[in-house]
């Protein structure tokens, strides 16, 4: 553990080192239901909350953005004759309230965490400054970034594309719920799909694979940013990818 960090009195447990020093975790709205769909599952919430932990006491410093699939999708309402910017807005919105779910879930098991929004909301977490959220992580506090970029129109993915270079992170690992990494094809449509366990920005956004939207992995593309793609559901993932092995699919240029 680097000296003079502030841990909020819990020290990070002897283990093997990551090869990563600092990550940005994507989470989807929907890794926080539970199998009968209930908007946010305390169960999911204390898993998701126990792997971040692992994660943690391996000394990494640990970034999420978690989007609202489970709660409301901007993009939904505007096909349901909503306004796109005030059904985004709801979205981003939405985004708190996971937020401050994670947060719970997290503290419980002794973390320190801060929840940063784009969006102000003094009452319930800090606005977010790069400065800042950067001495948070330093000081190895779990911050959980809300409320997207803070505009209509890009997605949580773009948000945790632009929020992973503010602050340095050498990584984007993408937390899914169902499938273990990136595939030619949608697996929920074609059984055949096929697996990739490699592939570059570039192709991924060409061939319309399904890891990032366009504007996401052109930020990650241009920056060299790596994007780690796996299943969250299976425990030894994040400890695999933390170590440098296989687990998922890798998105770099």
């Amino acid at each position: 553990m680097t000296a003079g960090k502030n841990t909020g009195g819990r020290e990070p447990a002897a283990g093997e080192p990551a090869v990563f020093k600092r990550v940005l975790i994507k989470l989807s709205g929907q890794a926080l239901q539970d199998e009968k769909q209930h908007t946010i599952d305390p169960a999911r919430i204390k898993a998701i909350s126990s792997q971040i932990l692992g994660a943690w006491d391996r000394d990494v410093e640990i970034a999420i953005v978690v989007g609202a699939g489970n709660i409301f999708r901007g993009v939904a309402g505007s096909t349901r004759g909503m306004d796109r910017a005030t059904g985004d807005y709801m979205g981003m919105i939405a985004t708190v309230l996971n937020a401050l779910a994670l947060q719970d879930g997290m503290e419980k098991l002794g973390l320190e965490t801060r929840v940063q929004s784009a969006i102000e909301m003094q009452e319930v977490a800090e606005p977010y400054i790069r400065r800042r959220a950067i001495r948070h992580l330093e000081k190895h506090r779990v911050v959980i970034f809300a409320a997207g970029t803070g505009n209509p129109y890009f997605t949580t993915d773009t948000a945790a594309a632009l929020r992973a270079l503010e602050i340095g992170a050498e990584t984007i690992l993408m937390a899914k719920r169902k499938y273990n990494g990136v595939f030619d094809s949608d697996p929920d449509q074609n059984p055949d799909a096929v697996f990739l366990p490699e592939v570059t920005h570039l192709e991924a956004i060409e061939r319309g694979l399904r890891v990032m939207d366009t504007t996401a992995l052109s930020l990650c593309m241009d920056n060299n940013l790596p994007i780690h793609v796996f299943n969250m559901n299976d425990e030894q993932n994040l400890q695999l990818v933390l170590s440098g092995k296989k687990a998922g699919t890798i998105v770099k240029s």
